[in-house]
């Protein structure tokens, strides 16, 4: 049988810390940027963490080595 691949897309979007959460960036930094506040934009910048009701879906994604 041949061995499970993580999901690629999953493995360029997040990042798994050391105590068992997923990083992931923010939304809406992409494309519309013009009528968003520099603040917003500015707070736009850091990484945030997944919530408990997609980390578990998130974890099987990145964990199918």
């Amino acid at each position: 049988m041949p061995k499970m691949k993580s999901h690629s897309g999953a493995k360029k979007r997040f990042r798994l810390t050391g105590s068992g959460k997923i990083k992931r960036g923010q939304q809406g930094k992409s494309h519309i940027l013009n009528k968003k506040s520099r603040k917003r934009k500015v707070s736009l910048r850091q990484t945030a963490y997944m919530g408990s009701a997609k980390q578990e879906r998130a974890m099987k994604e990145l964990i199918q080595k």
